[in-house]
């Protein structure tokens, strides 16, 4: 889905964020990505090369910089956002409303536990995790 409208994995995450609030600094979209500052710099950088970003550099400091999205990268992002939401009713429409609820917030509550995880508490090999009884499997 990504591919067909011309944006990489992450980037989704950029425009999406920069489209609920536009301009923002660097160090706020690294926050709001949940990922460190370098990282956001690569992106923006590359999504400044695809023509989907600018980067303005601040009047009062020159080390920041605000991002904002071009009209091609709020093109793609409401393009994106349109087929997320087709792709939920797709995904969702056969789902009774009451058992959609308790998914959403089963899947939540995976998230939100996973959030709070150190890569050193995960199971190494995931033989640790058992997802079903193997006996009732086949």
């Amino acid at each position: 889905m990504l591919g067909e409208i011309g944006i990489h994995p992450g980037q989704e995450n950029v425009l999406q964020v920069l489209l609920e609030d536009d301009g923002q600094p660097m160090t706020r979209l690294a926050t709001a990505l949940k990922v460190k500052p370098p990282t956001v710099t690569k992106m923006v950088s590359r999504m400044a090369a695809q023509g989907l970003v600018r980067r303005i550099a601040s009047e009062t400091d020159a080390r920041s910089a605000r991002v904002f999205l071009t009209d091609d990268g709020r093109a793609r992002g409401i393009e994106l956002k349109k087929r997320w939401k087709r792709l939920e009713q797709m995904t969702m429409s056969r789902i009774p409303e009451k058992d959609r609820r308790k998914l959403v917030k089963l899947l939540m509550s995976v998230e939100a536990s996973l959030a709070n995880e150190s890569e050193d508490d995960l199971p190494v090999n995931g033989s640790e995790i058992e997802l079903f009884d193997e006996e009732n499997a086949a």
